[in-house]
Formats: structure tokens, sequence, C-alpha cells
């Protein structure tokens, strides 16, 4: 379910004081409920998926034809990845953040993990039309009940990366989320929540 933008930017999270410059462009609620110690199955789930890979029907060939233009148009060549221009916010992470935790194998390339701490998690990804920024949260719901928030956080590079997010806002929200985030709950049921031991948080 997408949820206004002040589901997110209430909240305490660490990314705010990293991302000044940076849109918020969605929040979701995630189908993922679980306990105040399942936010690393989540972190584990998120991190080993692979969007084109398990994505179905429209929302696959979106991502397919993303993948292709940027193969053709060079918006994800090596030389289009973090430099002086493009600068990681691994740069900006606190002494608190910067140390990532053994296991942590994030494969849904190209995103680069930046921190994780033990309610939140977030990466990055930096290309010639974004500079956009996966964030997710463990939100409360009762006493002991929690689920997943994800955020995306977009700071377009120049006018191309302006007229790409344009360009690609309705379909994000019509096809490629929807169904993204219902696979991200059939695997979380399917999973269980914190059913293996996942990379041991940071207490900040």
């Amino acid at each position: 379910m997408r949820l206004p933008d002040t589901a997110h930017t209430s909240r305490p999270w660490r990314i705010h004081e990293l991302t000044p410059e940076f849109r918020l462009e969605d929040v979701w609620m995630l189908p993922t409920p679980g306990g105040p110690d399942d936010f690393p199955s989540l972190v584990r789930l998120i991190a080993s998926g692979n969007a084109s890979r398990d994505s179905k029907g429209a929302a696959r060939a979106l991502w397919v034809i993303r993948l292709k233009l940027g193969q053709i148009l060079g918006w994800d060549a090596p030389d289009a990845g973090p430099g002086p221009d493009r600068p990681s916010l691994r740069g900006r992470l606190p002494a608190d953040l910067r140390d990532l935790p053994p296991g942590l194998d994030f494969r849904a390339r190209p995103f680069t993990p930046l921190y994780l701490t033990a309610d939140e998690f977030a990466a990055e990804i930096i290309n010639r039309t974004v500079h956009g920024i996966l964030h997710l949260g463990w939100v409360r719901d009762d006493a002991d009940r929690y689920h997943g928030q994800l955020a995306v956080l977009v700071k377009p590079n120049g006018l191309l990366g302006t007229g790409y997010m344009a360009a690609i806002t309705p379909f994000r929200h019509l096809i490629v989320y929807p169904p993204m985030i219902r696979q991200i709950g059939q695997a979380w049921r399917t999973r269980g929540a914190g059913a293996t031991p996942g990379p041991a948080p940071a207490r900040t």
C-alpha cells in the first residue's frame, strides 16, 4: 500500500541527515508482519532479490527494457557510477554507520549497501540518470508487532535524470511497485519472519 510522504518524513530515520538535497519519490507499506527482531530477515530478503528476474508480466518487460536502454545509451556504464561529479553517500556517513556488518551480501545489483541499524537499512544506486536511495525501515504497529516500510529517494542527474524520472513515474506507480510489493509479501510468508539468522544490526 502506498503511503503519504509523512509516513517517512515524520520518523527519526538516520537517512534524513544524509539526503537533504534528495527528493522523496515513494513510500510503501510492506506486507511483512513480524516481531521486534525480524528486521534482519527483511533486509536479507530484499538484498537477495533481483527485480528484473523476479518480476512478471508487464513489470518484467519494463525492467528488461530499462536494462537494455541502459546498455545501449551507456546509462549504467562503469564510468557512470560514483565519481567526483556523482559522489557516493558513503563519504557522508558518521562514524557509527560506516562499518557494515559481515554477511550482508547485497545481490540486488546495481544497488550498493550504505548502512544497517536495528531498524533501518539504506542502499544507493548511481548512474547517468539518477542518484537513488532505497530505504527500508522497521515500523512498530503495537507492543510487539512490526512491519517493513520502503521509501525511495532520488536526486536526478541533470536534465536527463529529470526527464527520465518524469517519464517513468506513472509506470512505477501502476505497473512496477504493486506487483513487486505483492512478491515481497509472498516471499516473506514463504520464508517466515526470522527463519534464519541475518546480519547483526548496529545498535544506535
